[in-house]
């Protein structure tokens, strides 16, 4: 094994940061051009998929999920409840929050979008083994929890 210097290895990070973050855009940009016969954006797919895995949760809870700001999150949740994919609701608990849920519309949009992500995810992937992607999210993972701890 070659011995790198810490220049090298500077350069070789800041490489896969930057391939990184080109394949996110690439992502995104995909999902978007293929949702867009759907009528959706990859965000309102993001929002849908949240409300599905915490329904109930307020405006508040769901722009945390999605890691957006609360008044993006009003905004997606207003285009979602006009395009019928949620219902909006009182909490049971605290009549000021309001809750949503999805409707079989949202349901069905987001079956939709799973097939679509499932294509452009197998496009990613092909041609990387099982064990690359395993130690990429080992790799991964460490640094988010670097990150984290700061």
């Amino acid at each position: 094994m070659v011995k790198r210097s810490a220049i090298e290895i500077h350069d070789s990070q800041r490489q896969l940061a930057k391939l990184m973050k080109r394949m996110l855009t690439h992502f995104r940009a995909a999902m978007d051009e293929e949702l867009k016969p759907y009528g959706v954006t990859g965000a309102q797919i993001k929002l849908l998929w949240a409300i599905r895995n915490a329904p109930g949760s307020s405006g508040a809870q769901v722009a945390r999920i999605c890691e957006v700001t609360p008044q993006t999150a009003q905004e997606l949740i207003q285009k979602a409840e006009e395009g019928g994919w949620i219902v909006r609701g009182k909490d049971s608990v605290n009549e000021r929050i309001v809750t949503a849920a999805l409707t079989p519309e949202g349901d069905e949009m987001l079956r939709r979008a799973d097939k679509v992500v499932s294509g452009i995810e197998a496009r990613f992937w092909k041609g990387v083994s099982a064990t690359a992607i395993d130690g990429m999210i080992e790799v991964l993972e460490q640094c988010l929890r670097n990150v984290e701890a700061e």
